[in-house]
């Protein structure tokens, strides 16, 4: 746990010195920086998570790399919704919202389309995996 903890930190780093340029991508996906704050501590966290484009909303999901319990940063975004990312070049402020079943049914897809490991993730939890956009104001 200890060396992913620095991965992300290192991850998060570059990012940042880069602008983007590098670290940006993870396992043939984009990556993006979720800047929230932590609901109990009210510290700053940032979170690197792929995602895929629906227009110009970023769709982040809350995989948890499949594991039986939702992400920190999920439930940091459910208790304040606006936050900012950070893209390539780019830091966006962006209000987040829980996809509906009626978006989630057509951008699950998509995401498995450029992704197919989520599906793996979804078939091996009992959870519903939620799916988050994260759109501009």
């Amino acid at each position: 746990m200890i060396f992913f903890k620095l991965f992300l930190l290192i991850q998060i780093t570059i990012f940042r010195l880069t602008n983007g340029r590098l670290m940006a991508s993870m396992r043939g996906m984009p990556v993006l920086l979720l800047n929230t704050v932590g609901r109990k501590t009210g510290k700053k966290r940032t979170t690197p998570l792929m995602y895929v484009k629906d227009g110009d909303d970023f769709i982040i999901t809350a995989s948890n790399n499949g594991r039986d319990h939702h992400p920190g940063w999920f439930y940091n975004l459910k208790e304040c919704p606006q936050v900012t990312i950070e893209v390539p070049d780019r830091k966006l402020l962006v209000n987040a919202s829980v996809a509906t079943k009626e978006e989630s049914a057509r951008l699950w897809p998509i995401l498995i389309s450029e992704a197919p490991f989520f599906d793996k993730y979804r078939k091996g939890t009992s959870r519903n995996i939620p799916m988050v956009v994260l759109r501009a104001p």
